[in-house]
Formats: C-alpha cells, structure tokens, sequence
C-alpha cells in the first residue's frame, strides 16, 4: 500500500489521512476493500435472481404469450404486434451498456406492484379476460426490476416497457369507442373528396350511397387497423431517425392524422372505381391493393414529416 498517496478512511470510528509510506494494518485494509466486494455480491446476487424469475415468469405466462402470437398471425388489427418482440430484444442490446452502468438499489417498494401484477393476473385468468392476463405481465416486470434492481433501472427501460405496451392489443370495449368514430371521420372525409370532383353521393352515417352501388364503411374498413400498424411503425421508425424525444413523439403522434387520411383516400378510390369502372373489382382486387398502397403512402408522409422537422432545425440553428 505504500503506493498510496492519499487514503481517506470514512467510517463511524475512523477519520484520517494516511500520509505516504505508512503501512496499513490488516483490519484497515480489509476495511478498505469490504464495501466494493459488497456491491459486487449484491450486484451477481440480484442479476442472478432476477434470471431466476424470468424463468418462472416465462413458464407462468407461456400460455398467454402462445395466444397473444397467435392473435398477432391471425387477427389483421393485431399484426403490427409482430414486430414488437425483435424490436425489444434490439433495444435490449442497444441499451447494454447503460443497462449494465446503471447502479443497482434494490427495494421492497417494488413488491406492492408484484403483488398487484398477480392479482391482475388471477382476474385476468378466472374472468377470461385477455388484456387483463397480458396487462399483469408488464405490472410484474417494472415491480420485479423495482424490487430486485431498484427505480433507476425501472426509469432505464421506461422505453422498452411503452413498446412492449404496444404489442397488447387493446380491450374491445376501448376498440369500439375507438373504431365508430374512425368509421364516421373516413366516411365523411371520403364523402366530402367524392362531391368534390363531382360525383353525385350521399352519406347516412357510414353508409355512402352511390348512383351505381352502396359502400359501407364497415369496422374493418375503419381505418384502425392502419393507425394501429402506422403508430407502431412510427415509434420504431423515429427511434431510429430522430435524436431527440420530442420530434420522436411528434413523429409517432403525426401517424395518427396520417392514417385516418390515408384511409379516406382509400375510401374515395373505391367510390371512384364503383363509379366509372366496375363494382365488383372494386370490392375484390382493388379493395385490397388500395390498402396496401395507402400505407406505403402513410411512410412516404410520415418520412415528410421527419424531413419537415429537420429543415426546421436547420433554419433555427442558422438563425441562431
């Protein structure tokens, strides 16, 4: 220890300068050296804990998560939830190092929202209720970090934890207070489109009424579908492109308007195409290609929208 130029020793007893040269008896030294092994066995011990946990957690919720994928494969609303799990396991990655500097500070104050996790889960399970079964992971993932790892961990993965938000697809009582008014806005914005280059239409509600045919903007055709996929593509998309958090969020917030337009334009090619060219292809191939073609459209503007950004960026940095 002669090394040492300057050792300052902070304990209930001791409070001293050693100068330089002087040997350090042994229960100092051990002193000295106790605390760091400490933090080092705290730090093996809960990240050891917590894999433990994530295997009970992975065996407890495997039943959900085989339906909550098959819902991703086969319900089109839910297809965006596909790519939430890759998109995790990046920002899993991208974020190691943080995630590893981040101090650990374990807390019971996490175990309120274990518990509460739980109790969500056995409602969810014996009401046969999905988002409340899917819901409970993700209050027992952030009480399980709290606990184990502590708050500043919990604060680390906030983003992660929203993604994974995303993946649940919402309860169906939320879905129809979401997918009527989608359903009136398309149809009114598609009317609107249609009298404007001179198509003579009529719109009871979600019904609008051609001189050829009948068009139902039905919940499928709402447009929820697009803004919940749009929405999704948004937030990855701008963590990739944007720096910071706020044009992040108005990104993700654009793809809302994005998508309700995009679906009222889909709405008014097929007027078009029930009007001046054949009914029955514009409820077949048309119908669908139209839907594909929208969304590329929607990522063209929401690309516009990151440029827009940008180039206002700029012009305040010049002005600067």
């Amino acid at each position: 220890m002669g090394s040492l130029e300057h050792v300052m020793l902070n304990s209930p007893v001791v409070s001293a300068t050693i100068p330089p040269g002087t040997a350090l008896p042994t229960e100092m030294t051990e002193t000295l050296t106790l605390k760091p092994k400490q933090d080092a066995a705290v730090s093996q011990t809960a990240w050891m804990v917590t894999a433990v946990l994530c295997v009970l957690m992975a065996l407890l919720y495997y039943r959900v998560a085989i339906k909550l994928v098959s819902d991703w494969w086969n319900i089109g609303d839910d297809s965006a939830g596909l790519l939430i799990p890759f998109f995790v396991l990046f920002l899993l990655w991208d974020k190691r190092e943080a995630l590893l500097a981040t101090s650990l500070a374990p807390s019971w104050k996490g175990l309120g929202l274990v518990l509460l996790g739980f109790f969500v889960l056995v409602v969810g399970v014996f009401g046969a209720d999905l988002f409340l079964s899917r819901i409970s992971f993700l209050l027992l993932v952030i009480g399980i970090v709290w606990m184990l790892l502590g708050l500043a961990m919990v604060r680390e993965i906030k983003f992660i934890l929203f993604v994974c938000l995303l993946a649940i697809p919402l309860p169906v009582l939320i879905m129809n207070h979401i997918t009527f008014p989608l359903q009136m806005r398309s149809s009114e914005l598609a009317t609107g489109l249609l009298q404007l280059v001179g198509v003579p239409v009529l719109r009871e509600g979600n019904v609008i009424q051609l001189p050829a045919m009948q068009l139902e903007v039905a919940e499928a055709c709402s447009g929820i579908r697009s803004l919940m996929s749009l929405f999704t593509v948004a937030v990855i998309y701008g963590y990739f492109i944007e720096k910071t958090t706020l044009r992040r969020v108005i990104l993700a917030l654009a793809a809302i308007p994005i998508a309700v337009a995009a679906n009222a334009a889909r709405i008014f090619g097929t007027g078009l195409c029930v009007q001046y060219w054949d009914p029955d292809k514009a409820q077949g191939f048309f119908h669908e290609f139209s839907g594909w073609l929208m969304f590329l459209v929607s990522l063209s503007l929401l690309y516009l929208v990151h440029i827009a950004m940008r180039l206002v960026t700029r012009k305040r940095t010049v002005a600067a």
